[in-house]
């Protein structure tokens, strides 16, 4: 390994022994950058990747909210901006138990690359709250919301720093952070977050771009693989979510047989092909458990997750799209995919695939759309409806997707080109990585020490 390279690693390990999402980010992009770092070496007197590893800023703060109960509950809300090389911080915000600076701080490293890949001009950041919004009445999620976001307006503004949802974090949130927002401001300040509803704001496609934007980008590298397209392949898709259900949705119209997808409990198998119907309803309607498909599709199996194992990628698949989590697919699952003669794989989460397993397909193989590339369709069209808010303009739906089309394809060409450039063959996580870090380091050269 190149020794700047290895040297900051080693500090970034130092300075953050207790964040280990944070760090195999990390990891995984400097491991990848090599070529770069060897073509440059001036960026050592520059100390850019000292400068690349560390947030600019980085925001803690308590939640108190009054439960149904009349109970004062407390909970801890982030902001991690992280860079605005490039434009206003832009990222979502997660609303789940499993929230921590660790995640937050991996996701806004994230984020940094996803948006500079876009073409856009958005920095990167992120944020939430180990909130959970399970089980919760309307009126204790609008209270936490109204809390939340009292701390928060004070970091965020359309020219500054503009959230968006992620897991827990949907279209009645963003309504209730963005009514506070607007109440404290005393401003109508539309751009200030991305994921409205269509009657404040909000973008036509905006609630299809990421798992639309993810079989965009696959259809791609499976034209560039020499594997065709989706029609007639064997789908499986972890979680049910927005991004799962509306890669589902665009994969089936693409002529894919979509067989399984799933949540933290547990996994549907349908042979005869999911009915994403059926799906919305539980997940979108009720906010129920997919296990609840069983009620109408008795003859479909389901497959509880048990100690951690998850059955989905046990099943026989062309494609796998993981869209649920981060560390979705570990070393012995991505051994389990290959041997059942998986083509490809898409991440549809952020780093839903452990770097063993990244390694184990990179070495059977198996082409892999990385996240930060294959998963950018949700913030590319949240900065298509800031560009709509400062115009005061909206947009037909062809037209977003349409264009959201074209930046995905443009991102695949980018990630292609690097890994031509510099070698890589097929290793498009190399060649995202690459791609993003060659546009930033050139700004970060060019505007001086900041």
């Amino acid at each position: 390994m190149n020794s700047y390279i290895q040297r900051v690693l080693e500090e970034t390990i130092a300075k953050n022994t207790t964040e280990p999402e944070f760090l195999q980010a990390v990891q995984e992009v400097l491991t990848t950058i090599e070529p770069v770092i060897n073509a440059h070496p001036e960026y050592e007197e520059l100390s850019i990747l000292e400068r690349f590893v560390e947030p600019e800023r980085t925001v803690m703060f308590r939640v108190p909210w009054i439960d149904d109960n009349g109970k004062i509950r407390v909970n801890r809300g982030y902001r991690v901006q992280f860079s605005s090389l490039i434009g206003p911080y832009k990222g979502g915000l997660r609303f789940h138990p499993s929230v921590n600076l660790s995640i937050m701080k991996f996701l806004g490293f994230e984020q940094i690359f996803k948006n500079a890949l876009t073409g856009l001009p958005i920095g990167g950041g992120k944020g939430g709250s180990d909130f959970d919004p399970k089980g919760k009445s309307e009126v204790e999620i609008m209270k936490f919301c109204q809390s939340f976001m009292t701390e928060l307006q004070r970091h965020i503004s359309h020219d500054t720093d503009v959230p968006a949802g992620d897991i827990g974090v949907g279209g009645r949130e963003i309504g209730y952070l963005f009514g506070q927002y607007k109440r404290i401001k005393d401003v109508y300040e539309a751009g200030v977050l991305t994921g409205k509803g269509l009657g404040y704001g909000g973008s036509l496609g905006r609630t299809e771009a990421t798992g639309y934007g993810l079989v965009y980008f696959m259809r791609e590298l499976l034209k560039a693989n020499g594997l065709g397209d989706f029609q007639g392949k064997t789908v499986t898709i972890s979680g049910s979510g927005n991004v799962a259900i509306y890669a589902c949705e665009l994969a089936q119209k693409s002529g894919a047989n979509v067989v399984a997808m799933s949540d933290s409990n547990g996994c549907i198998y349908d042979k005869n092909g999911i009915d994403l119907a059926l799906i919305k309803q539980i997940k979108e309607v009720k906010r129920g458990r997919i296990k609840e498909y069983l009620t109408k599709h008795p003859e479909a199996e389901y497959i509880e997750t048990s100690n951690g194992k998850k059955g989905i990628w046990e099943i026989k698949t062309d494609i796998a799209l993981p869209c649920a989590t981060q560390n979705d697919i570990s070393l012995e699952d991505a051994q389990t995919l290959v041997k059942n003669g998986v083509k490809a794989v898409g991440e549809g989460a952020n780093m839903p695939t452990t770097l063993e397993a990244i390694e184990y397909f990179h070495k059977n193989n198996v082409p892999l759309a990385p996240a930060k590339a294959a998963n950018a369709g949700g913030v590319a069209t949240s900065a298509l409806e800031m560009a709509q808010n400062s115009m005061r303009y909206a947009w037909d739906k062809e037209r977003v997707l349409t264009t959201l089309n074209g930046i995905m394809t443009n991102i695949f060409n980018d990630c292609s080109s690097a890994c031509d450039t510099y070698g890589l063959g097929n290793n498009y996580v190399a060649g995202a990585n690459i791609a993003a870090f060659r546009k930033l380091a050139r700004v970060m050269k060019e505007q001086g020490v900041v």
